[in-house]
């Protein structure tokens, strides 16, 4: 089962070489609804290795809560430029 030919098509991203890498992308689905389902699959996969887990920690919310910090502070960073104090105008 190992030895098993898998399409390029239906490798995870981090199983593709970089010479696939354009194939890849390629076979993937960019309509609204596989832009749908790959957020939900994603959404589905995170859920279950770090929120629904027997064990769970403080780690996948703090992970989540890290990155829309990160993300707010990237959206505004233009506005937060021009509202620094200067020492010299």
């Amino acid at each position: 089962m190992a030895d098993r030919i898998v399409p390029v098509g239906e490798k995870r991203l981090m199983e593709v070489n970089l010479g696939e890498l354009g194939s890849w992308v390629g076979k993937r689905d960019f309509t609204p609804n596989g832009l749908l389902a790959s957020i939900r699959n994603g959404h589905d996969r995170y859920y279950n290795k770090y929120i629904n887990v027997k064990k769970g920690g403080i780690g996948g919310v703090a992970m989540l809560l890290v990155g829309y910090v990160a993300l707010s502070y990237l959206w505004e960073y233009d506005h937060l430029k021009h509202d620094r104090w200067r020492k010299y105008h």
